[in-house]
Order: C-alpha cells, then structure tokens, then sequence
C-alpha cells in the first residue's frame, strides 16, 4: 500500500515534503520522475507528481537496520532505472536492486574500504562500473559482476571527499582532497595519477565536470570559492572563480546553460545559489526556501535547466521552480562603500552619478585619490546592462596604517591557556583596557566572576571586599529576593537585634572614651533595618562625633579604621541559648566603614552561589553579538578560555566558521605563531586537523633539473645527492635550504652567510638569489 507523505504546496509547482529525519543526499531517476533521500536514517524513495511528493519506498527494513544502511552520499544510475548505490559511513559500498522481488532491495556489499565513504558515482555510460572515494584515502572501482574491486586508486593524501566520472572521457575521472588537491585519474592506469593540482587552499569538498565543455571542470572548497578549471591544456587552468560567503559543499552545473552553476554551503548559509561565472560578484537567482544546512542539490533532469531538486538538515525535500526563484540582482544596489583593512574608503557607482567637470584634464597615474573609469565594448548578445561605472579611494593619512593595530596587538598579547583561568580573564581583561576596548575589558571582568570556581572567586587583591573572606558578589536579583525573605522572617526579632546594636554600639564608645585602641564593631544579625531606624542610629552618632579629634578628611570618620585578617568566629554558646534566634548565631563582626558590608552578610548568609549554567544562554547571545559586530577575535578567544563551559551551547557550525574567520585573519597579518596556537587550541573537530594536513614538496634535482620522486634525496636520473651545500659542498644532514629558482641551496646558515655579500648563488649558475 502506497503512504502519503505530509505535502505542502508552497506556489504552482513548487512543492515540497516533510521527511522523517535529515538527508545527506539525493538523487533522481533518469525520467525524473522519482527522487530518493538518504541520510544516517532516512533511505526512501519519493514519487514526483503534480499535486505533490508521493512515498512509494521505504528502503530501511528489518528490526534492527544496519549502519549499511546510514548513508552519506546516494546516486542513481542513469542507464539502469533500477539500480542505486549508496556510500555508507561504516565504509561499505551497497548496491540496491529495486526490481528484486523482497522487501529487502540490497544487492552487492562491499566492505573493503576502513573509513566513511564519502561519495560514490555511476559511470555514465558503462552500467556495471562504479567508482567510490573514502575517508581513508583510496579510491576503488567495482565490478558489478564480481564480488570485489577491480582497481584500487591511492591518492597518497587523507580524505577523498568527491570523485566524478568524466562525462565526455571515457576513462577519465577526477577526484578532490581535504589536503586542497585535485587528481585526474585514467581508470586503466591504478598506478599513479595523471595530473595532480592544487585547487584551494584548503578542503575540495567537491567537483562536477561541465555537461558540454569536455575540460571544463568545477571545484568547490572550504576557502568560499567555486573555481572553474580548464582541463585541456597542459597545466589546469583557472578560467572563473566565484567567491561565496560559506564553504562550498555541492557544486552542479545548470543543464544547457553553459555559464550556469548551482551551489550550496555546508555551514552557516542555508540557501541554494545559481551563479553565473562571467558575474561571479552576485548570484544569478536564490532559492530560499529551507531553514537549516542544504546537503544535497540536483538538477531533476539533464535537459531541464527549470527545476531544481533539494533535500536538508530540516527534514524537508524541496523541489524548486525556477520562475519562483528570487533574483538578488534586481535588489543590489547599483552603488557600493567599502571600507579597508587600513582605513582607506572605496566608493563605486554610475559615472553619471561622479561629480566632475566635463572637460577635467586626465588624473595623475598611480594616484589612487582620485575616480579611476571602467568602460567595457557593449555586447549585444548579453543578458546584463551595459553600464559605464566608476571607482573611487579615498586614502587614509599616513597613520592610517595603525587602525588595526589593536587587533594584532590583541592577538599577540591574549593568554588563552597555561593559567588558571581567573588569570586568563583579568589578563585579557588589562590587555583589553590597555588597549583601549574598555566594553572587551569589562566582558573578561564579568566572564570571570560569573565562571569562576564559587569556593574560590579569585577576586583582585586590591578589592575591597578582600577583607570579608570569600563573600559572593551581589546582584540584583539577589538583593529583591534578599529583601523580601528578609521582611517575611525578621519583623518578630527586629527589636531584640536593635536592642543587642545599642549595647554593643554603647561598649564601643565607652572603650573608646577610656582610650583604649581596640576596634568599634557593629554585630549584625539578619534583621532588616528601616529607613527610620537606619536614620535614628545616624542621628545618634553623629550626636557623639564632636568628642574625637581626627585628621583632616572630606568627611569625618566615626571610628579608627583597623583591617581585620579575617571576620571572628561567632561564639559557640549563642546556639544553645533558646532566647537566641538561629539567624542571630550567623551573626558576623564587620567593620563599621565598609559601606557594602551588611549586604555582603545578607548575600554571604542567605544567597546561594548561582550555577555557571545559569549564564550560558547569555554569554551565547554575546558571542554572538561579537561575532555578528564582526569581532570573531573575541568570540573565539572566549570560546577557547572558557572550554566545556560554554562549548556544547554553540552548534558546532558556527563555532567553525568562526575559528575559520579569525584563523584567515591572523594569516593575513602574518601571526603565524597564534594561527597555530588558536587551530592546537581549538575544540572544534574540523580545526583541530588543520595543521595535521599533509604537505606536498615538489623539489628538483640542483643537478640534473628534473623533477624528483619522494622516497629520498637520491635522484633517479643522474644518482647524484641533491642535498649538498653549495657553499661548503658537503652533504646537508640537517636544516636544508634552497632556492626556488635554480634550485641549489645548501645549509641554512652558510647561505645567509653567503647572501650578505653577494646576491649570485653559491653555486656559480648565475642566477641572482634572495633569501626571505
């Protein structure tokens, strides 16, 4: 029997389902009339009809489904209408046959990969080759015919995150890497790669070839860039690069249009963008519709540029139209300000739009102060407006140049580990004052008193609560709550507490009559005080001061200030006393001066020291808020100090995205130092292993000039050493250096030494060397 999926109909044809858990992947028959969804635990397949999705398979079956069964990537063949392949995150490959007559539709399992496969991939015109690429670096194809792999490709590099069949190669398919490398593979040749290229300066999340251009070749990658690479020529080249606002995850090309492409990210932006690679500044149209992470897109067909297919995080599968899409260029404005790094102000617009003079005299070149004009030959066979603009920069004065120096100073001076961690925030927090970001200081100062361990606050030395011992600090939720148990429990005791003050308040001024030197004390309990009775005890002393003669201050004093070490133990008998109130056997001795010391006893008696939890949802909303105001310094130098405390309350995203926008800052200004220290320091998966990537040298021979392998520093072609010193010509054991001109080098401190008085190498080739 057919089930129903829950559908909603959003406009004409563009529909969409709710799913019963997130997908990871999708993919669509070759009549495009069915879709299958699949995800760690979710494998269905959805009928495509014109009131809306229609379930018709349930693939998970059994009691106890297996993890084959927990997919990260689904494709279905092109040719064969029945035959699917899943990747499976335990490292199984399975093929599903949807003609076999049981309910279970598994075909072949293959469990020769060790680690998550993260992408699998039909051949597009043989029906029985499949092609797999894993977590664990390899890349196999699989006979469907036999039990186990034919071929078996290594890429010598961790992670292979998206492998594609060539669509106009036969044997050709490329493969990317998380080290930011791409490979072309010939599928008869498993030995070694063809071409290998790096296509971004971190993880290659994925790639496509072009359905018409036979080089064409689309690459997407965690530096926000989608680049189209032109395959034919002897060396990969970059012909387009579009620049997103998010790492790139799926990257498609629109069906017969040529400069048309379909991206969606993996974090943080949750729309589905269509670009065009001629104006890669602004999306071509955007799809709007789902509320979490998209993480999978597909073109329903391959003749059909109109309808876009995707599924999500949210647990909804879409199917978008393309006449529904927004189009974000009929909002942009056509004028723009951008402010730089040093302060410098750019300002573009509409010529018609520059003030000026008709007949002005041409600007000085090099001169960047004043409009620099953009004209291009008009087009009749574009789509977009042809429109003279122009550019305009203002320059910051000479000191401009500083405007960012807090930030490198900031980042230089933060301790964010070593320390406990009340010292991590009062040093930040002066760092910050010293600086001058007083609202940064007084953050540090507030995550310190609200993190800090409640048996030890770690309050200033300097603080003049340091004599009361360790007293919470008040609030102000305290003080309402405080006073209104306060009014409810000591109305009855009030008098006999007032009594015991004027007694004690009296033995005071006769001791200090009699010239003794000891300290006044005022005993209090917790009774509560009226104003009147607050007012009466004023008037009363105030009455007395004229017998002391104390020096000169802006007002006068009452008692001798003497610092006590520490408050006197209550007296042991009071408690058996049954006249004695237990509140009054709390009764603590203060000194009379300190003007917080009867709300630091109420706080310290009555005040339970509240959960470092209580604060989380707050110090959430300011993480975000730096974030949002553009200080990800600060948002991720919290995020590190604070640890466990505050780490599980932040989806793990977008605490990636922000180490990965402080990390590309910190690389700009060249701290190297503090990048690694912040990616060693960070709790975040996906940063951790960014220094653990692996690093491609290509080195050649200083004497034969050839490319050489990398098993040693022996060449295979002329057998000579390649790590001899040009200056001492004796074999380098240790620190090597070269340059990468002529490629002679030798020991790090002979050539330093070398290049302080001559700029020709060593080694006599000619070549002019500079060491940097």
């Amino acid at each position: 029997m057919e089930k129903m999926a829950c559908v909603s109909t959003v406009s004409s044809r563009t529909m969409f389902c709710h799913l019963d858990a997130p997908a990871n992947a999708i993919s669509v028959c070759r009549d495009a009339t069915q879709v299958v969804v699949a995800g760690r635990n979710i494998f269905k397949i959805y009928a495509m009809e014109e009131d809306g999705f229609v379930e018709r398979l349930n693939l998970r079956v059994g009691r106890k489904p297996s993890l084959n069964f927990s997919c990260a990537d689904v494709m279905w063949h092109q040719m064969e209408e029945n035959l699917l392949a899943t990747a499976a995150t335990n490292g199984a490959v399975v093929t599903w046959n949807l003609a076999r007559p049981c309910r279970n539709k598994q075909e072949h399992l293959f469990t020769e990969h060790k680690r998550t496969v993260n992408k699998v991939c039909f051949h597009p015109t043989e029906v029985h080759m499949l092609l797999s690429g894993s977590q664990d670096g390899f890349m196999k194809c699989f006979d469907l015919r036999k039990k186990e792999s034919v071929s078996t490709f290594s890429g010598q590099s961790e992670s292979v995150r998206d492998v594609q069949f060539s669509m106009k190669d036969y044997f050709t398919f490329a493969a990317s890497f998380e080290n930011g490398n791409v490979q072309l593979w010939d599928i008869r040749r498993p030995d070694r790669y063809e071409r290998m290229f790096t296509a971004h300066t971190g993880p290659v999340f994925c790639c496509d070839w072009h359905p018409e251009d036979r080089g064409w070749l689309a690459t997407g990658g965690r530096d926000k860039m989608v680049k189209v690479w032109d395959m034919t020529t002897n060396r990969a080249k970059e012909i387009y690069c579009v620049q997103t606002i998010a790492s790139v995850a799926r990257v498609k090309w629109r069906p017969e249009r040529r400069w048309h492409l379909a991206t969606c990210s993996m974090m943080v932006d949750h729309n589905i963008y269509v670009w065009d690679v001629r104006r890669p500044f602004i999306p071509f149209a955007t799809f709007e519709e789902h509320k979490d992470v998209t993480t999978g897109i597909v073109w329903s067909h391959q003749h059909d540029p109109y309808v876009l297919l995707s599924g999500s995080k949210d647990s909804t599968l879409y199917q978008h139209i393309f006449k529904d899409a927004s189009r974000p260029v009929d909002r942009a404005n056509p004028e723009g300000l951008c402010f730089g790094l040093f302060g410098d102000l750019a300002f573009a617009a509409k010529e018609s739009l520059m003030t000026g003079e008709a007949g002005r005299k041409p600007y000085p070149a090099g001169d960047r102060r004043y409009p620099i004009f953009f004209f291009k030959k008009p087009d009749v066979t574009e789509q977009f407006a042809q429109v003279a603009s122009a550019l305009s920069v203002f320059e910051s004065e000479a000191d401009g140049s500083s405007r960012m120096d807090w930030f490198i100073k900031t980042a230089r001076r933060y301790l964010l580990s070593g320390k406990p961690f009340a010292e991590l925030c009062d040093h930040n927090a002066k760092v910050a004052k010293e600086l001058n970001r007083p609202q940064v200081s007084t953050t540090w100062t507030m995550l310190r008193i609200m993190f800090s361990d409640p048996g030890n606050p770690a309050l200033p030395a300097n603080h003049n609560m340091s004599k009361l011992g360790n007293i919470p600090l008040m609030n102000s939720f305290n003080l309402k709550e405080m006073s209104s148990a306060l009014n409810e429990r000591n109305k009855e005791n009030r008098q006999d507490n007032l009594h015991n003050l004027e007694t004690n308040l009296n033995n005071d001024e006769n001791e200090e009559t009699e010239g003794s030197d000891g300290q006044a004390e005022y005993l209090f309990g917790d009774a509560e005080l009226d104003d009147d009775d607050l007012y009466s005890m004023e008037h009363e002393n105030q009455a007395e001061e004229a017998e002391f003669s104390l020096p000169q201050e802006a007002f006068p004093l009452r008692h001798e200030i003497v610092d006590h070490p520490s408050a006197p133990e209550p007296p042991a008998e009071k408690p058996e006393s049954p006249q004695v109130s237990g509140s009054e056997a709390e009764s603590f001795c203060l000194t009379p001066m300190e003007s917080i010391s009867l709300i630091s006893v109420s706080q310290l008696l009555y005040q339970p020291q509240l959960p470092p939890s209580f604060f989380c949802p707050v110090v959430r909303e300011m993480l975000d808020y730096y974030a949002e105001q553009g200080d990800v310094q600060m948002a991720v130098s919290v995020l590190i100090v604070l640890g466990d405390r505050i780490r599980k309350e932040i989806d793990e995203l977008t605490q990636e995205h922000w180490y990965m926008s402080y990390i590309d800052l910190l690389q700009r200004f060249e701290l190297w130092n503090v990048s690694n220290e912040v990616i060693k320091l960070s709790t975040c998966s996906a940063i951790t292993c960014l220094n653990q990537a692996s690093t491609t040298l290509h080195i050649n021979c200083s004497n034969c000039k050839r490319p050489m392998s990398n098993k040693g520093w022996i060449c295979d072609r002329c057998h000579q050493c390649a790590s001899v010193c040009a200056v001492c010509h004796h074999v380098v054991k240790g620190l090597f250096v070269w340059c990468q001109g002529c490629s002679h080098g030798g020991h790090l401190e002979h050539v330093m030494e070398w290049l302080k008085s001559s700029n020709h190498c060593p080694a006599g080739c000619g070549h002019l060397c500079e060491y940097t």
